[in-house]
């Protein structure tokens, strides 16, 4: 069986993220079991024009932008159209294979709707255009199985009229090994946030959390983990200043697996302030680390975070009762300690293994 993905981004792009990540781990296990995988996606500064990835092959064609024009070309003019299953994974705009990609089977990835998220990433009028459109191109897919990995993106294509029954969804996987026990913690309370430094992760949100909890606990921190772009980092950088927090604020950019791996284990709780999320695959890794998870009640993360359990959920508008939920475990240490035992529990059901499994029935069935 031949697979082809489609994705504006490939696994060694700068800007790739977790769905590239996720997208190759599920592409890997299926090439393992015999299928032949290959990946058409945008180039980048210094990128070879084919690449493999175990067994994975990369084709890298013109930009992350020209990519959605160019595939229906690079299909039929240099593949003849031979693939079995075309994955058109779609990030806000999608590949419109359902148009042009006629001589092999369709599935549609989805990690999230992008919604609101255009208001957040994009200036008006852009933002209105993006709205509409995602609106629109949902009924050229109408008759496409879709896969995505959380049951409210599932709910957010049954509204845009994607019938449930053509829906699979499949949980994200843990890309970390679950500690035994808990490690020891910073001696102060330590904050922290893993992500990109985009307006859409909530980033601002979490800093003037952090700075209310700094205002009750002034020996407390806050850690910062991501990169962005220079304009937003810096702006960013300008309102620990403005809320009197930058002393206690540490902005370390992008880190190694090992490092992230050690302020997951020393951090006590990971901020989580996104207003959409696909999935939320860092509450899974802070867990796996005996480390608890804050996060918004927002489409992606109220599907990974159960309230007492492995974190506590929490409306955007109520974000004092995100300040109060954070001192009072601080101050009892045997919830904390009971909370930071489940989270260790709730991240061992994410396993590859069983969840590529799944997958690899899905495509091979399609």
């Amino acid at each position: 069986m031949r697979i082809l993905i489609l994705n504006w981004r490939c696994p060694s792009n700068p800007l790739s993220g977790g769905a590239e990540k996720v997208t190759l781990e599920h592409a890997k296990a299926w090439v393992k079991k015999g299928l032949e995988v290959t990946w058409f996606a945008g180039g980048y500064k210094g990128s070879k024009k084919v690449e493999t990835f175990e067994g994975v092959k990369v084709v890298r064609f013109g930009s992350p932008i020209s990519i959605y024009f160019l595939a229906p070309f690079i299909y039929w003019l240099k593949f003849k159209g031979n693939f079995d299953l075309v994955i058109d994974e779609i990030h806000g705009i999608p590949f419109l294979s359902p148009l042009w990609a006629w001589k092999s089977k369709k599935l549609a990835y989805i990690h999230e709707i992008a919604q609101e998220i255009w208001d957040e990433m994009l200036p008006f009028p852009i933002n209105i255009f993006g709205k509409l459109y995602e609106k629109i191109y949902f009924i050229f897919y109408k008759n496409i199985p879709f896969l995505t990995g959380s049951n409210s993106t599932k709910e957010d294509l049954v509204h845009y009229g994607i019938s449930d029954k053509n829906i699979t969804v499949i949980p994200h996987g843990l890309f970390l090994k679950p500690i035994d026990k808990p490690v020891k913690k910073e001696k102060n309370l330590t904050l922290l946030f893993v992500g990109r430094i985009v307006k859409m992760k909530g980033i601002e949100d979490a800093l003037k959390i952090f700075a209310e909890i700094n205002k009750k606990i002034p020996q407390s921190k806050f850690w910062i983990v991501g990169g962005g772009e220079k304009r937003y980092v810096d702006q960013i950088k300008r309102l620990t200043t403005d809320l009197n927090i930058a002393k206690s604020c540490i902005f370390y950019g992008f880190i190694d697996e090992d490092k992230k791996i050690e302020f997951y284990q020393k951090s006590h709780f990971l901020l989580h302030t996104s207003v959409r999320e696909g999935f939320g695959l860092t509450v899974i890794e802070a867990n796996s680390q005996g480390t608890p998870v804050l996060a918004y009640n927002s489409p992606g993360l109220k599907d990974i975070v159960r309230n007492g359990v492995n974190g506590f959920l929490f409306r955007p508008e109520k974000q004092n009762l995100y300040i109060e939920k954070i001192i009072s475990l601080v101050r009892n240490s045997n919830q904390y300690k009971e909370l930071q035992t489940l989270s260790i529990k709730f991240s061992k059901q994410f396993n590859w293994k069983n969840i590529t499994s799944i997958s690899y029935n899905l495509v091979k069935g399609l």
